[in-house]
């Protein structure tokens, strides 16, 4: 038995234009919905993953113009026009240095965070291309991992800075 629910047509959508991963995208969709939502539902880029919805556990992380962003509380208003980059935009043609590190220094396990970790270290990593054991805890303070114990993922944060 199918359970999904149809989408019905939305009246009060707007043309909402905007970059992902270096592609110009134009959407129409209501102005309040959330860009993690635009990404995973309208757009099928399901690699940014939803977990508090609140902007606490950073599992949603993107870049907005190289920043970086909680998805969950970006309105697609507040998106028009930026450039986003998703997890899916990262290492498009070969593995970033960044992932290659999670993978080969264990920095995950259920993988769900992961890709808002990995966003978290590539901001991190931008701005500070060789931080201190306190700068990438700070780095990461908006990324929880419930499976982890985070050794791996700082293991992983010094593999990336060591690989730069």
């Amino acid at each position: 038995m199918d359970t999904r629910i149809e989408e019905q047509p939305n009246v009060f959508g707007t043309s909402l234009s905007l970059s992902v991963n270096g592609q110009p995208m134009q959407v129409t969709v209501d102005p309040s919905v959330r860009l993690v939502d635009i990404l995973r539902e309208t757009l099928f880029m399901t690699g940014t993953k939803i977990s508090c919805g609140i902007g606490r556990c950073g599992a949603c992380s993107v870049m907005m113009d190289g920043k970086l962003v909680n998805s969950c509380l970006v309105m697609a208003y507040q998106a028009q026009g930026t450039s986003i980059t998703t997890i899916e935009g990262v290492g498009e043609e070969a593995l970033d240095p960044v992932q290659t590190a999670f993978l080969e220094e264990g920095g995950f396990q259920c993988g769900y965070c992961t890709p808002g970790m990995i966003m978290a270290v590539k901001a991190l990593l931008k701005e500070n291309p060789n931080p201190t054991d306190e700068e990438i805890a700070e780095g990461l303070s908006g990324n929880i991992c419930r499976c982890t114990g985070y050794s791996g993922i700082i293991r992983s944060v010094r593999k990336a800075i060591d690989a730069q």
